[in-house]
């Protein structure tokens, strides 16, 4: 049960009305994750979502995307981000034995993106600088310095995310997964 109040997304007035009205127009519900920020902070919502406009404009391929945020959430333990991106997941082509692959971190058979998912669960699980090696393989795996900047984008959108779901105990409204 969600613990951070939340308002009717219909109810909503002012800037938080304006983004929900988007969210909807785009997906056709307001998820219960972005009803909560956005009730709080519908400023932040707008910022996100600009965010999130960036990376599907960017050079991040949807899958990649995905990936990303299924191997975030995975190691922060966001239940709600894990549901919602499994289910983005497969819109973006991801079968679902390569999403359980990704959520594990165990080698799918794709090789680029088993190096994606290696790089962004390092990021994700260590500290300091990232040695020089790890950057060379990404590299060697094919990606771009601007994909590489989008990975750590990626990244920082789906922490956001987490970070509220894991303190909201967001009420899950995609199907959980197993």
């Amino acid at each position: 049960m969600s613990r951070l109040s939340s308002i009717k997304p219909e109810e909503a007035t002012g800037v938080a009305a304006d983004v929900f009205a988007k969210i909807r127009k785009a997906v056709g519900k307001v998820p219960n994750a972005y009803a909560t920020i956005g009730t709080h902070s519908p400023e932040a919502l707008a910022s996100i979502l600009g965010v999130e406009a960036v990376l599907a404009g960017g050079a991040l391929s949807k899958p990649d995307i995905e990936a990303v945020k299924l191997a975030v959430s995975e190691v922060a333990g966001c239940d709600y981000c894990l549901a919602a991106h499994t289910l983005a997941g497969k819109f973006a082509g991801l079968a679902p034995e390569t999403m359980k692959q990704i959520r594990a971190g165990d080698a799918s058979g794709d090789a680029k993106r088993d190096a994606l998912v290696h790089f962004v669960r390092l990021l994700v699980q260590t500290r300091g600088t990232v040695a020089e090696a790890e950057v060379q393989a990404i590299r060697a795996a094919g990606y771009t310095e601007r994909q590489i900047v989008e990975i750590a984008l990626a990244i920082a959108s789906i922490t956001f995310t987490n970070l509220v779901n894991r303190i909201n105990d967001t009420t899950l409204d995609f199907p959980a997964v197993a």
